[in-house]
Formats: structure tokens, sequence, C-alpha cells
């Protein structure tokens, strides 16, 4: 009777120890769980990251050069130099081209 009490007290510590290690807390699925997490967040900073340094890009190109604000200004804005003529071609595409004038021959 004895060794029976024993071994049926021993499975209940070990399956009171097993517990914390299965459903406790700091259990194996809870640590799977915040792995995944983990996973998830740096995918999203790798993506936040580069669109960062395309920001910073555009940023950087808007402050040093007059190329990337003339871009910006026809494309959004519509807007062409003092020597230029605009054609704007109507069909099943609309779209705008600008020209620079042909120099007159002397």
């Amino acid at each position: 009777m004895t060794g029976r009490l024993v071994a049926l007290l021993l499975i209940g510590v070990i399956a009171a120890l097993q517990y914390g290690l299965w459903l406790g807390k700091g259990s194996w699925m809870r640590v799977w769980e915040i792995d995944r997490q983990i996973l998830a967040q740096r995918q999203t900073n790798e993506q936040l990251m580069a669109r960062n340094a395309a920001l910073d890009a555009e940023v950087r190109d808007l402050k040093e050069g007059v190329g990337a604000i003339e871009e910006r200004a026809r494309s959004e804005l519509g807007m062409v130099r003092h020597d230029e003529i605009f054609f704007q071609i109507l069909g099943s595409t609309a779209s705008a081209v600008s020209v620079p004038p042909v120099p007159a021959a002397p």
C-alpha cells in the first residue's frame, strides 16, 4: 500500500511540474506564439525600413536636385517650361507630351 501511495504521489508531483511547462505562463505554447509574433513584427519592420529608405532618398533628391522638383511639377501639376509647347492628344488613353521648340533655321 505504501509503494502505491508513493507512486501516486510521484505521479501527482510530476503532473504538477509538467502543468507549468505545457499550460502555464511560460509554457511551450506561449513561447511558440511569441516567436510567431516576433517573426511577424520583424517582417513589418523590414517593410517599414524599406519604405523609410525610399522616402529618405526622395527627400534628399528634392533637397539637392532640381530634376526631381521639375518632374513632380510636370507630372502632378501639369506645368511646362516657358520655352516649351504643350500638346495634348485625346484618344482612348489621354496623355500629355511636352516637346521643346525646334530652333529656327538661319
